[in-house]
């Protein structure tokens, strides 16, 4: 990764329950012979300066993993802001030179791999706060990049307002949306943020792959 000016700790979101894929860690699924945790570890390293897993429970189930685990900070599974917020607090305690955190959902395995970088360029393009992915007209704000400086501003809004919608919150600052192409694959064009949420997604994923 080439040397800036603006450091940035990613946060590899795993803190959810995996309803639709029948529960469990969805992170721990494995796609083609190597977990989805693993996968979105290694897309997403070479994009910042440090990386960190967020996640509930027993910590000791990602030992093999070679990252610190934090908790949310916010009890109640409270979604993905909670997520964001614990990658914002745990930046500032053990990171303190990274000035933003970029978010990585652990279940989209295709998500671009310059995508921390064309945020951080649109950040600095629109003078925003704080920026979020989109492909075909949605957007993804867990592929977000976050300033660490509003973290007392969103604690307040999760804990105090009890904010749960990310869209909510990302309304009081200033943000730019960067859209991001389809892209090619075997099988045909595919969105980059195409998220593995129910077995038949894994199945697609394992398509895409072929024998990689």
């Amino acid at each position: 990764m080439a040397e800036r000016l603006d450091k940035v700790c990613g946060v590899l979101l795993a803190g959810g329950k995996s309803r639709r894929m029948g529960g469990g860690d969805k992170a721990l699924r494995e796609l083609n012979g190597q977990t989805l945790l693993a996968r979105i570890r290694d897309r997403a390293a070479p994009q910042v300066d440090r990386l960190v897993i967020n996640a509930n429970g027993d910590p000791a189930r990602f030992d093999g993993y070679g990252l610190p685990v934090t908790p949310d900070v916010v009890e109640g599974y409270a979604g993905p802001l909670a997520g964001v917020l614990t990658g914002m607090e745990w930046a500032a305690a053990n990171a303190p030179d990274c000035r933003w955190i970029a978010t990585f959902a652990c279940d989209a395995p295709f998500f671009p791999p310059d995508i921390v970088d064309r945020l951080l360029r649109a950040v600095d393009r629109e003078d925003a706060d704080l920026a979020c992915a989109a492909s075909q007209g949605r957007s993804h704000p867990v592929f977000g990049l976050w300033p660490v400086r509003l973290r007392d501003d969103l604690r307040a809004a999760v804990v105090d307002e009890e904010i749960r919608k990310v869209d909510v919150w990302t309304a009081r600052h200033r943000l730019t949306t960067v859209d991001f192409p389809l892209i090619d694959t075997p099988t045909g064009p595919l969105d980059p943020f195409f998220n593995t949420n129910h077995p038949d997604d894994l199945a697609e994923a394992e398509r895409v792959l072929g024998d990689k």
